[in-house]
């Protein structure tokens, strides 16, 4: 029987070995990629977010198949009504402050109160909205496309007005 210790070590050096072989059969997980902060660009997102927003993608194409990894820019006061996407979202408040309600109704004295750190797992069409207060804040989206948002009430879709 081998000490608890070892038993660790063994097990992490045969995680190690795993991740290294699924590593080694992916080609497309050959190239390190690190983004500073500073190399960050930000654009326009798709007409769907409300105006003011920006939009970066990291690594991958959110609208084709595949993982993806993007982030939002909301400035204060910003609000992004009831909606679901097709798939699922992982979010984390990089900055800022975001509030998230779960449900096809909006109520702001109801949600959760995300600061920087918070991770929120949303199953695919799990109705939701998200909103900011008095401050900008960054949040990083990460999924699998094809990804985007569709509006429980199509009059709430900014790209309709």
């Amino acid at each position: 029987m081998l000490p608890n210790a070892l038993k660790i070590v063994v097990a992490g050096a045969a995680l190690i070995a795993v991740a290294n072989r699924v590593g080694a059969a992916d080609e497309k997980m050959q190239e390190k990629m690190v983004l500073l902060p500073s190399a960050v660009k930000w654009g326009d997102p798709p007409p769907t977010l409300p105006k003011g927003t920006k939009l970066t993608v990291l690594t991958g194409d959110p609208s084709q198949p595949g993982a993806f990894v993007l982030r939002v820019y909301f400035p204060a006061n910003t609000l992004v009504a009831p909606h679901t996407h097709k798939t699922a979202e992982n979010l984390t408040v990089i900055s800022g402050e975001l509030y998230h309600q779960m449900g096809e109704k909006l109520d702001t004295n109801r949600g959760d109160q995300l600061k920087q750190g918070a991770f929120v797992y949303l199953p695919a069409m799990m109705p939701h909205s998200v909103w900011t207060k008095g401050e900008n804040t960054v949040v990083q989206v990460t999924g699998t496309g094809p990804f985007g948002l569709d509006y429980i009430n199509p009059a709430d879709d900014p790209s309709k007005k």
